[in-house]
């Protein structure tokens, strides 16, 4: 690729996650403080992400992939996005809230899948180049948390507002990005096919099928830390949180690195059960870190995040594509992500509202009985695993 794609794919990156990290962190706090949310009511409102996951893939696989320019229609969805993004600060009703976070996910979660298209279309090593490009990323949901930081508007409006402001951005940049034309009628079209359907013979598979459950069942304590994290340290006193919460993603970037080796070294179910684990440690550490004597726990339980998620759920995209095969790797893939970041952070994040509703005392959470709700969650799912996964240390397709 020429110096000027990669700097524009990567900017593209940076964008499409720092938009992403600057609202979804905090979202929480700003509900509990400037809207009075409930603990159900936050939840509800992390689960628009989850509902916009299950249905943006028909949306990419039977309207965008098919008559539009994947740059073009990211760009008129990122500036739509940035209206709403702006509208949401306008609102001071619960429910009016959540209908503009639905609304909102619905236009954002599409362009995830758009931007992976528009880089793998100027690839011609998708496998080599892409991950140096979706590193950006990252970096951008770690830029977007400092600048949280930086400017003090933690918990407040302008976290919405800077969203928007990127968006806005990115919206207009995304009509200067390289061109990836519709597939036309090559594209798969139907309902099931978008779905991934197809992949449903892997169910046949018993080690597959076991996996499958489980990552479903891990993503409730997921969703846990994901809608009230921030809420958490916040009200625990932790200084600056959402700036300190990058730390988790620094440690995903690191540990990311180390997964193509240890997958082959020390096989898929070692390191799920050290992911598993890990998510066990992480919720006992929030349930008895405080910001005194106990701030290492804390820290602990955010730095835990690279390996609780790159060693579960990057782990499980690199088995789910090995048990795949090549015909139908891709169909694996979307059912995979609709099974987990829809439907399993759907159930999870439904659960994590109405736990903290129930340790809610005299209008105060009751956080070290919230925690050891997703620690126990944890646990269940790693004796599961334990009991009825068994798969060989060589890893051939399923079908």
């Amino acid at each position: 690729m020429k110096p000027t794609v990669i700097t524009k794919l990567s900017l593209m990156m940076l964008l499409e996650y720092f938009i992403w990290g600057s609202w979804y962190v905090t979202m929480s706090t700003y509900m509990s403080q400037f809207l009075g949310a409930s603990g159900v009511q936050i939840g509800a409102a992390y689960s628009a992400l989850a509902i916009a996951t299950m249905i943006s893939p028909f949306f990419i696989g039977m309207v965008a992939d098919r008559y539009f320019a994947a740059q073009r229609i990211m760009g008129v969805l990122h500036l739509a996005g940035a209206v709403l993004l702006y509208f949401a600060t306008q609102i001071h009703d619960n429910t009016a809230f959540y209908w503009i976070v639905l609304f909102y996910s619905l236009l954002y979660m599409p362009t995830i899948a758009l931007s992976n298209s528009i880089a793998f279309h100027q690839m011609s090593d998708p496998g080599r180049m892409f991950p140096w490009i979706r590193v950006f990323g990252t970096v951008g949901w770690i830029v977007s948390g400092l600048m949280i930081t930086g400017l003090q508007i933690e918990g407040t409006e302008f976290t919405f507002r800077m969203a928007a402001i990127a968006s806005l951005v990115l919206g207009l940049f995304s009509f200067f990005l390289p061109e990836t034309p519709p597939k036309g009628k090559v594209a798969n079209t139907s309902a099931s096919g978008a779905l991934g359907t197809e992949a449903f013979v892997l169910f046949k598979n018993k080690p597959y099928l076991v996996f499958f459950i489980a990552a479903v069942l891990v993503c409730i304590p997921l969703s846990f830390y994901y809608g009230f994290a921030n809420l958490f340290l916040n009200e625990a006193g932790m200084e600056n949180a959402a700036g300190k919460m990058t730390l988790g993603q620094v440690s995903e970037a690191l540990f990311i690195l180390a997964i193509p080796f240890l997958f082959y070294r020390i096989g898929v179910k070692n390191m799920v059960l050290i992911g598993m684990v890990a998510w066990f440690l992480r919720y006992v550490c929030f349930a008895n870190g405080d910001t005194g004597s106990n701030l290492w726990m804390l820290y602990t339980g955010i730095v835990l995040h690279g390996i609780c998620y790159d060693f579960f759920f990057v782990t499980g995209y690199m088995y789910t594509e090995k048990k795949a095969g090549e015909k139908i790797k891709n169909a694996a893939q979307g059912l995979f992500t609709f099974a987990t970041y829809g439907l399993g952070m759907f159930i999870g994040t439904w659960v994590s509202g109405f736990v903290a509703d129930h340790y809610t005392v005299n209008g105060h959470y009751n956080w070290p009985s919230i925690w050891y709700v997703p620690a126990g969650i944890a646990v269940f799912v790693l004796v599961y695993f334990i009991i009825f996964f068994r798969e060989k240390k060589e890893i051939k397709p399923a079908v």
